[in-house]
């Protein structure tokens, strides 16, 4: 029974050191982006990381942590299909905590774009991977898809997200630039 159950899982093991490094790493490039909001002329309040920021870390850490959990060597499912139920529901809580942070921050006003990325689909992600957790006693074969699934979404939201943040602080600051520009065109002109 128990060569049984670890059969669907080492099946996977080169995919999620795959992608939990991908995770780890990704995590450590998402401290450079906060950095460059840090040193950015334009400030960013605690509500607006929390809201936008925070959740990043927060996939590329549930990546890594589901890759750490379906390559660790199991006696049965039943413990992994818990830590990964648990997983989901964590998940879950959070990605209503920041959707409710993002509705209540003020000084950006998000875009449906924002919402699909930083609220739908991390609670559609971390939602299958709770379903996931529930099933994948009775489903192994189909549920690990599923999670590997989930992970990868997880991996491309994070990824989508620190782009987000680089390319719009990118663009804040050459605006700023211009306008300065102009500010100081307009002065020598008097």
């Amino acid at each position: 029974m128990e060569e049984a159950a670890r059969l669907p899982l080492a099946a996977w093991e080169t995919f999620y050191v795959i992608v939990g490094s991908s995770g780890a790493a990704l995590t450590g490039l998402q401290f450079v982006v906060i950095a460059l909001v840090a040193e950015s002329s334009m400030r960013s309040s605690a509500r607006e990381i929390d809201a936008f920021g925070t959740p990043t870390i927060v996939h590329f850490c549930a990546v890594l942590l589901v890759s750490a959990i379906l390559s660790a060597p199991w006696r049965g499912l039943a413990g992994v299909s818990i830590a990964l139920g648990v997983c989901g529901l964590a998940g879950v809580v959070y990605g209503l905590i920041v959707l409710k942070r993002a509705r209540l921050q003020t000084r950006y006003k998000p875009v449906f774009e924002d919402w699909l990325w930083h609220t739908v689909l991390p609670l559609i992600a971390y939602g299958l991977l709770l379903i996931g957790g529930i099933f994948l006693r009775s489903y192994p074969r189909r549920v690990l898809f599923i999670v590997a699934a989930t992970a990868l979404l997880l991996l491309f939201i994070g990824i989508h997200n620190a782009w987000d943040t680089v390319t719009f602080i990118a663009v804040e600051h050459m605006q700023k630039g211009q306008d300065t520009d102009k500010t100081e065109a307009n002065k020598s002109d008097e």
